[in-house]
């Protein structure tokens, strides 16, 4: 809530300093960084997941010889991250409609489409953090700073607070790449009446139909690798017997 509503004073700041400037910008801007909650929860979560069983209360080892999948628990910690982010993005967005007159409304007609975007783009956020968490598997307290500095390229690329349009030509093209570019396009089209002035024209000449497309299609791919670096890297520290080490962090 707090970084939510220090990027609505810059914006406050911004708009006194250089003329008036749109509301729906302020939307735009607020939308994003409240979902933007979503993945900064999970990529640092399950940073957070491994280093507590390993480090902290050093019980990984027996979760390991339980009768249970370690990539289905780490799947399932996720969604416990995913349920405290969402309590934080309702709060937020009401406070934004409520408190600070941010135009939000909700297309009800879009209802259908919103939680298939919803559920899809949280499945990508969470397959994203669990392979980012593996790789904590082969550090000793250094994945924090990972999953942040990670966490922070998806916030410039991915149109959280400002749009695609304003990076240079190889950052629109990175960002294009990124699935969650189009969980965010998709979010705005419920939660906003009008797009600011400045949002990017590609994505809005892109029809809801194929924005789910690619989140489908994204999800498939992006299990599909969550799942090969997690063993690789879970085979790695078996092999040197990192699963179980403390570094007394």
């Amino acid at each position: 809530m707090a970084g939510t509503l220090i990027l609505v004073f810059i914006y406050y700041v911004a708009a006194a300093a250089g003329g008036a400037a749109p509301p729906e910008m302020l939307a735009y801007i607020f939308v994003g960084s409240a979902f933007y909650m979503f993945v900064f929860q999970a990529f640092f979560g399950m940073f957070e997941v491994i280093q507590g069983d390993r480090e902290w209360f050093q019980t990984i080892r027996y979760i390991y010889i339980s009768p249970i999948s370690y990539y289905a628990y780490i799947i399932g910690r996720g969604f416990t991250q995913m349920v405290v982010a969402g309590i934080g993005v309702l709060v937020v967005l009401a406070i934004g409609r409520g408190l600070l007159g941010i135009p939000i409304g909700f297309n009800l007609a879009l209802l259908p489409f919103f939680l298939a975007v919803l559920v899809l783009g949280l499945f990508i956020t969470i397959a994203i953090g669990v392979a980012i968490g593996g790789i904590t598997f082969l550090t000793a307290r250094h994945g924090g700073g990972m999953s942040e500095g990670i966490a922070g390229v998806f916030y410039v690329f991915t149109g959280v607070i400002f749009p695609l349009s304003v990076l240079p030509v190889w950052g629109q093209v990175f960002g294009q790449w990124i699935p969650l570019t189009y969980w965010f396009e998709a979010l705005r089209r419920v939660l906003l009446e009008r797009s600011p002035p400045q949002a990017d024209a590609f994505l809005m000449a892109i029809p809801e139909s194929t924005l789910l497309l690619i989140l489908a299609l994204s999800l498939i791919v992006v299990s599909l690798l969550s799942l090969a670096v997690f063993r690789y890297v879970e085979h790695l520290a078996r092999k040197k017997g990192k699963i179980d080490m403390t570094t007394a962090y």
